[in-house]
């Protein structure tokens, strides 16, 4: 029961981290800096956003195994295929015809996405199960460096913003927004999240 629990815990933090990517691409004001890579590698060499996401990830598996100087955790690339697939699910199926015009309606989204984004990573860390490589990227930075959640973040998302300038991804004003904002907001939603998963574990065992 606690397996099913944990699972279902981690699955609904994908989709809602998914939804929140596809936000911040439909808003069109600039995504996040891994996103903006995703979507600039899609345009300028081919594929969906959500194929690169899986093949950036695939060699993020074996650069943070570097990091930690451990063996490629190949259990992340279950979420990781997961994540490509929702995230395609969601811009090309769900919101395909969405069309965001107009600084508010585009800021409004955008918000969203980039709440939706926070929420579901604080959701789906807390079962330890296998990461998104660029999250494992970002726990290897804290390991390595001995850095807090919100500052291995921001150095991972800065990283990122530079392979996206060189494939011309989506950077503007929004970019910058989440490269600095994602790393505080996750360490706001965390503590409380972390406290309802454990009271709903308890329960469910």
């Amino acid at each position: 029961m606690a397996f099913m629990f944990r699972t279902l815990f981690f699955i609904i933090g994908l989709i809602i981290l998914s939804f929140g990517v596809s936000m911040t691409i439909k808003a069109n004001l600039g995504t996040g800096a891994w996103d903006a890579l995703n979507v600039g590698l899609s345009k300028t060499v081919g594929g969906t956003p959500g194929s690169w996401v899986v093949l950036i990830g695939i060699l993020m598996i074996f650069l943070n195994a570097s990091l930690v100087k451990k063996r490629p955790d190949f259990a992340a690339s279950i979420p990781l295929l997961i994540t490509g697939m929702l995230i395609d699910f969601w811009l090309l199926r769900v919101f395909d015809d969405m069309l965001v015009t107009g600084y508010g309606k585009q800021f409004g989204v955008f918000l969203l996405g980039v709440i939706a984004i926070s929420f579901g990573l604080a959701i789906y860390l807390q079962p330890r199960f296998p990461l998104i490589p660029i999250d494992n990227f970002m726990m290897a930075l804290m390991q390595r460096f001995h850095l807090n959640l919100m500052a291995a973040k921001t150095l991972g998302e800065l990283m990122a913003l530079s392979a996206a300038f060189l494939f011309k991804g989506p950077v503007g004003i929004g970019t910058l927004i989440v490269t600095f904002a994602i790393g505080p907001s996750i360490q706001l939603f965390y503590p409380y999240v972390e406290k309802l998963y454990n009271k709903l574990l308890t329960s469910a065992r």
